[in-house]
């Protein structure tokens, strides 16, 4: 079994049977510079324990697995070069030579389950990208989705991704699509989108019952929380259209390809929103983090 290092805090929680909500560390390491990227974490972190749960962030440091990170090891974290952006292929070649990674949301998923996490808050899922149809590139994260149980809350896909192609591909997977509170399927910095929600709950328990009734059938993989972003925080989705469709571009002239995508695309999202979108997106996940929470805090209920 790989050896796991777990946080005092997360620890203690582990010993006391309480709410643990998993996040990811790609956010830290190629999300934002420091000290914003600390900042940012550490104000995360401290929205879910204000509402009663502990915060596991989950990094490879050092060839380590670590879920949770302690102060001075999320400092060092959020100050490290050249750090790997490790997912399912990579993560195991990562722990086995001793480096640095940070993980994507299927390398979270992942460690939640060995560390057995049940929920997990992220910023927006990976997904199809435009152009897949000749590309094939398509995120590690929706093969994920279908075959590692937890559940994730997100702002929906990241809306650089070609949603409606997303969505097919999790609907041919098996995995429950839940919109939070509307019926229309989010589109990360938009709070709506033209896209039906395959499925609505309006409450974390009822999202927390759903999770539990799968693991008693024995139906592999997670599920999908897509939570809406706050209203006072988002980006109109006829705002960024153009942008996005400008990014685009960008990539396909300058032969942009594999894991430089996504990174390049919200980069130049940023400077054309002249740091809107940033804004949107930390509001976005701390929205995200603190609705698990409250679902972690409900399957806790549900298994005392």
């Amino acid at each position: 079994m790989i050896k796991i290092q777990y946080s005092s805090e997360v620890r203690a929680a582990q010993a006391a049977g309480t709410a643990i909500v998993a996040l990811e560390s790609t956010i830290i390491t190629h999300g934002m510079p420091f000290p914003q990227n600390v900042e940012v974490a550490a104000q995360v972190e401290q929205d879910i324990r204000d509402l009663g749960a502990t915060p596991a962030t989950i990094a490879v440091m050092q060839g380590v697995l670590h879920v949770g990170l302690e102060p001075d090891q999320l400092q060092s974290l959020g100050q490290a070069k050249n750090v790997a952006k490790v997912s399912r292929a990579d993560m195991p070649t990562c722990i086995a030579m001793g480096k640095t990674g940070a993980t994507t949301v299927a390398a979270t998923m992942i460690a939640a389950r060995l560390a057995d996490i049940k929920v997990f808050a992220t910023g927006g899922i990976g997904g199809v990208h435009k152009g897949a149809e000749t590309s094939f590139d398509i995120s590690a994260d929706l093969m994920e989705l279908a075959q590692t149980e937890v559940t994730v809350v997100a702002a929906g896909a990241k809306a650089i991704l070609d949603i409606p192609k997303t969505l097919e591909i999790l609907e041919t997977q098996g995995v429950p699509v839940i919109a939070y509170g509307q019926d229309s399927f989010p589109a990360f910095w938009s709070a709506q989108s033209d896209l039906a929600a395959p499925l609505r709950m309006d409450n974390a328990a009822e999202i927390a019952r759903a999770h539990a009734t799968r693991g008693a059938m024995g139906l592999p993989g997670g599920q999908l929380i897509a939570n809406p972003i706050p209203s006072d925080a988002q980006i109109a989705a006829e705002v960024l259209a153009p942008v996005i469709a400008q990014a685009q571009s960008e990539v396909d002239a300058q032969g942009v390809s594999g894991k430089a995508v996504t990174p390049f695309l919200l980069q130049r999202i940023f400077e054309l929103t002249e740091g809107k979108s940033l804004t949107a997106n930390i509001a976005l996940v701390r929205n995200n983090a603190r609705l698990a929470a409250e679902i972690a805090k409900e399957l806790v209920a549900l298994n005392s």
